[in-house]
């Protein structure tokens, strides 16, 4: 009998260790990879419907706003995924070599008559900015929204591949 429970206790003890290698892992993967698209996200609105005393009465105030930055030959493309939002809530500027992404992801209640039991969505104003490998034409940058997924084309500024420069 003690020799099956100091096994049990090795087996949890293993599996404990496991699982802690495992989320250790998930955890430094979402920060080297993800840290910058965890943005923060500012109270929601006072006009909106907030849910009810008794419920998950605050908004979780951070969120994941997922992107890429991909170069051609000719242009910069950033994408960001912004589930749950529509174009209209999202703002653009680009500042040299930073994009500045803002907007307001809105919290809607369907009905007055539910209750939340998770609350994993974020919801307010936000601001994420990206900094772009290469110098863009801005006036040639061109912005769409598909599938939650907004995608910003910026033209390379012609002639800025670099240059090598010779120690004398």
């Amino acid at each position: 009998m003690l020799d099956s429970l100091k096994q049990a206790g090795k087996n949890i003890g293993r599996e404990l260790g496991r699982t802690w290698e495992n989320l250790s892992e998930g955890w430094r993967e979402l920060l080297s990879r993800s840290s910058d698209s965890l943005t923060h996200f500012s109270s929601a609105s006072k006009n909106e419907t907030q849910p009810q005393s008794g419920e998950l009465a605050i908004f979780p105030s951070w969120g994941l706003l997922a992107g890429e930055v991909e170069e051609t030959g000719k242009e910069i493309v950033v994408r960001v995924e912004v589930p749950g939002m529509e174009k209209e809530d999202c703002r653009i500027t680009i500042d040299g070599n930073l994009l500045h992404l803002s907007g307001e992801k809105r919290f809607e209640r369907e009905t007055s008559d539910s209750t939340y039991h998770v609350m994993e969505r974020a919801y307010g104003s936000f601001q994420r900015t990206i900094a772009l490998p290469r110098n863009v034409d801005i006036d040639r940058a061109e912005a769409s929204y598909k599938n939650g997924v907004l995608s910003v084309r910026l033209p390379k500024v012609a002639g800025e591949n670099g240059r090598t420069i010779s120690v004398s």
